[in-house]
């Protein structure tokens, strides 16, 4: 059995889907299913149990002998909440639960990590892990991904096979129920339908004109593919990236969105909202030699084919993954 919790997130569900696909069907979906909008993320994938995240670790100590492999893809990812407490309860405290039975249960591990790490990036997007413990996050949901990183990289005793995983900007289907959390993908198609325009955040740094602060947005696609090769490999354990490794800018993705729409170009720009704009990001890009050095070769879609794809195959018609 695979478990795969965060399932009917974003990722996590398109996760479950890709699993599918390759031949895994004795899936333990793990989450809080109390979401009727999120619950349409499982809809058509192939799954052996749904697992209530709050009861768990009950579950696991009765079955482990059955568990193959454990995806922890289930996190509080508001970067606009600064509850301290959610992210100590649902990122760090359920995370290291999950790695303590995968030590003793010798399950290996899978988790998602961030990179809302590498705050402003003063010491680059470089996942070298003696560089971890420096980094200087921006928001309470960076600081509970990069305090599970350093606990993880500190602990004794590993899984025999563990990786934690970077996310950058993913986008793609199945983000619906994200709210002002979802991709600029998602956004931008949203608006031009409803205005046949887009706004974007002005800069608010010298360094950057309108709409040129750069990030870099991996396809989920791609992102389910790399997990799929580490499932395989089971080896090398660490921390990595997860980018496309290449920076682009959000007037590349917005222009991207118009022409899948067959739409025509019409960008403002309104300013950063005064609650994250002190807290904004103006360029991530990972850098992707160490995924790359461990044996991963398949190359990443590009911005304007992953947006075409997402916006064709999936938003036009309101589609899920």
């Amino acid at each position: 059995m695979m478990v795969v919790t965060g399932a009917v997130g974003f990722i996590g569900s398109c996760m479950i889907k890709a699993l599918n696909e390759a031949g895994f069907n004795n899936i333990i979906a793990v989450d809080d299913f109390s979401n009727e909008q999120k619950n349409k993320n499982l809809e058509h994938k192939t799954i052996q149990e749904k697992v209530d995240r709050a009861f768990f670790f009950e579950w696991l100590d009765k079955n482990f002998q059955h568990v193959e492999f454990i995806i922890h893809l289930g996190a509080r990812t508001d970067t606009t909440e600064f509850n301290k407490a959610i992210f100590d309860e649902l990122n760090v405290h359920y995370s290291k639960e999950i790695w303590k039975r995968c030590i003793a249960y010798q399950i290996p591990l899978i988790y998602a990590s961030s990179a809302a790490t590498y705050g402003k990036g003063e010491f680059g997007y470089n996942d070298d892990e003696s560089l971890i413990p420096q980094l200087v996050p921006l928001n309470p949901y960076g600081d509970s991904k990069n305090e599970f990183d350093i606990w993880a990289l500190g602990q004794k005793e590993k899984p025999f096979f563990w990786a934690g995983l970077k996310f950058f900007n993913i986008y793609g289907p199945n983000e619906y129920h994200k709210g002002r959390m979802a991709s600029v993908v998602l956004h931008a198609f949203n608006q031009i339908k409803n205005t046949d325009k887009m706004k974007l955040f002005r800069s608010h740094n010298l360094n950057y004109k309108n709409g040129e602060q750069m990030r870099d947005f991996v396809y989920v696609k791609d992102l389910c593919d790399v997990i799929l090769f580490l499932i395989d490999h089971r080896k090398n354990s660490g921390i990595y990236n997860l980018g496309s490794g290449k920076a682009r800018t959000f007037l590349d993705l917005v222009k991207s969105t118009f022409k899948a729409m067959g739409k025509k170009e019409d960008i403002d720009f309104v300013d950063t909202p005064v609650d994250i704009r002190d807290k904004y990001q103006y360029f991530t890009e990972a850098n992707m030699n160490k995924l790359k050095a461990i044996g991963y070769s398949k190359p990443f879609t590009s911005l304007e084919k992953g947006v075409e794809d997402y916006v064709t195959n999936y938003l036009i018609d309101n589609r899920y993954q």
